[in-house]
């Protein structure tokens, strides 16, 4: 998938849901833990040198699978590349649980899941869908 750069550093740019500085590895063979300032912005898991300005490197949150390793590890790979798959060490179980949740929280599909969620309550509790109620249609 192709992105416009500009756009990308943009949003690396603003307030993050997380950020923390971790412990990372990624998929290239040989790769070793660096530790990475990671910010989440929306469905975008931005990554930094520490103290740089500029992403080195950014990962959608889309069809990916998030692995708890251990107490204080999890990974992200995408689809059926179990081998594209990106390593991170937190400094504590109780961050790792922290990052877990909100990385879990983080993708488009939860979001239209969450929000056809909440519109079906939202009928059920009132028994219509609201005056000003439009449907929102997301693509597959």
């Amino acid at each position: 998938m192709r992105y416009n750069e500009k756009e990308l550093q943009s949003l690396a740019k603003q307030p993050a849901e997380k950020a923390d500085e971790l412990w990372m590895k990624g998929p290239k063979k040989g790769s070793v833990l660096k530790k990475r300032l990671v910010k989440l912005v929306v469905n975008f898991l931005f990554y930094f040198r520490i103290d740089e300005e500029e992403p080195i490197g950014a990962l959608l949150l889309e069809h990916c699978t998030l692995t708890q390793e251990d107490d204080n590890a999890f990974s992200i790979h995408f689809g059926e590349e179990s081998e594209r798959k990106y390593f991170f060490k937190c400094a504590s179980k109780e961050q790792c649980g922290e990052w877990v949740e909100a990385l879990s929280n983080a993708s488009y599909e939860f979001m239209r899941k969450s929000l056809i969620f909440y519109r079906n309550e939202i009928q059920k509790m009132t028994g219509k869908m609201g005056r000003y109620w439009i449907p929102v249609q997301f693509p597959h």
